[in-house]
C-alpha cells in the first residue's frame, strides 16, 4: 500500500506511521507540485484539504481520504469527485476546544478585558464579577467536541442545554432540542456558543432575526464555522445593544479584509482561529486507528456523508 501525505507536520506523521506500519510505502510533502506526480499511484492519502484539493482538481483520486482538518468544506466543492471515501478529524479537539470555550467564559465573568481597557485609562474598575455556578450555557452542536465541551463546564455548576440536528436525551444537557428551537432557545441563554459544522442548513444561521432574540447580557461564542454568521448582522447587533459581545474564532474570509467591521465592532474579540489547533500525535493515532479499520473493510470513525456535508 501507498500512503500519499500532504501536511506540513509531514515528517512527523510519517514518521509515527512508519513505527507501527514500516510495509507501508510513503510519499511525503507539503508541496503540492512535488506530491502531484505521486498521486496518482497512491490509494490513501492522509493530509490537509488545502494542499489535497489541487490534487483532486488534477484528476488524481484516493481510494480514501483521511483530513486532517475537522472541517471539510474545501473538500465538497461541487466540482471535486465524491466517489472515495473521505473521513475527518474527530474526537482529539474536545480538550481543547473546552479550554478555549471555559477561557472566554472566564473571562467574561470576570469582567478581564473590561479591567485591562480600565487599567489602560488609569481608571479603578470595581465591578463585582459573578460566579459561573448558575450561569446558562447554550451549547448548538452537540457532537463529540460538544460533548466534551458540556462535561468540562458542567463541574462548575453551570446550566447547560444543547441544540442539535434532533431532540434527544444526552447528559450532562439538562435537555437537548432540535435546531428548529434555537431561536426561542437564545434568550434563555447567558452564554450561546455555536459549534455547528458548515452545511447548507447551517450557513446565515445567526442572522438578524435571530440576533434580535438573544438577552443583552448574553455573550456570542463562535467557534464552528464562520459561515453561520451573518456578519453585517452581528455588527448591527452589537451596535444596538442586542448581546453584551462576541468572540469570533472563525470567519468566511481569513483573516478577514483590512476594512472588515469586524476589525472594528464594539465587544467583539477576534481569535484568529486558535480555538482548537490539530495536534500531531492525536491525529496520528486517529489516522492509525482508521487505517486499520479501512484495510479490515470496517467503518472509519469521521467517515463523511458526502449528501449531509459531513
Amino acid at each position: 500500500m501507498r500512503l500519499l501525505i500532504a501536511e506540513d507536520d509531514h515528517a512527523l506523521y510519517a514518521k509515527r506511521v512508519n513505527a507501527v506500519c514500516p510495509e507501508v510505502q510513503l510519499v511525503t510533502g507539503g508541496d503540492v507540485r512535488a506530491l502531484s506526480s505521486a498521486a496518482g499511484n497512491c490509494d490513501v492519502w492522509l493530509g490537509q484539504p488545502d494542499l489535497l484539493v489541487p490534487l483532486l482538481r488534477q484528476g488524481h483520486r484516493p481510494q480514501w481520504l483521511q483530513s486532517t482538518w475537522a472541517g471539510i468544506t474545501p473538500l465538497l466543492a461541487a466540482d471535486l469527485p465524491r466517489d472515495y471515501r473521505l473521513s475527518r478529524a474527530v474526537g482529539i479537539f474536545g480538550q481543547v476546544m473546552a479550554e478555549y470555550v471555559l477561557g472566554h467564559v472566564l473571562a467574561h465573568e470576570r469582567r478581564l478585558f473590561a479591567r485591562l481597557a480600565a487599567q489602560v485609562e488609569q481608571r479603578w474598575d470595581h465591578a463585582l464579577p459573578r460566579s459561573l455556578s448558575g450561569r446558562r450555557v447554550l451549547i448548538v452542536g452537540c457532537g463529540d467536541i460538544g460533548q466534551r465541551v458540556a462535561e468540562f463546564l458542567a463541574p462548575f455548576g453551570i446550566v447547560l442545554r444543547g441544540v442539535a440536528s434532533q431532540p434527544r436525551q444526552q447528559a450532562p444537557f439538562t435537555e437537548v432540542l432540535g435546531v428548529q428551537d434555537l431561536p426561542e432557545q437564545v434568550g434563555w441563554a447567558d452564554y450561546v456558543i455555536n459549534l455547528l459544522p458548515d452545511t447548507p442548513a447551517t450557513r446565515d444561521l445567526y442572522d438578524a432575526a435571530l440576533l434580535a432574540r438573544f438577552s443583552p447580557q448574553a455573550l456570542l461564542i463562535n467557534a464552528g464555522r464562520g459561515s453561520a454568521v451573518v456578519d453585517a448582522d452581528l455588527v448591527a447587533a452589537l451596535e444596538q445593544g442586542q448581546l453584551a459581545g462576541a468572540v469570533i474564532d472563525v470567519c468566511r474570509e481569513e483573516p478577514p479584509a483590512a476594512d472588515h467591521p469586524f476589525w472594528t465592532a464594539p465587544r467583539l474579540l477576534l481569535t484568529g482561529h486558535s480555538s482548537a489547533p490539530t495536534d500531531p500525535s492525536l491525529m496520528a493515532d486517529l489516522f492509525l486507528d482508521n487505517l486499520a479499520r479501512w484495510q479490515a473493510g470496517e467503518s472509519l470513525r469521521g467517515e463523511v456523508d458526502f449528501s449531509r456535508g459531513y
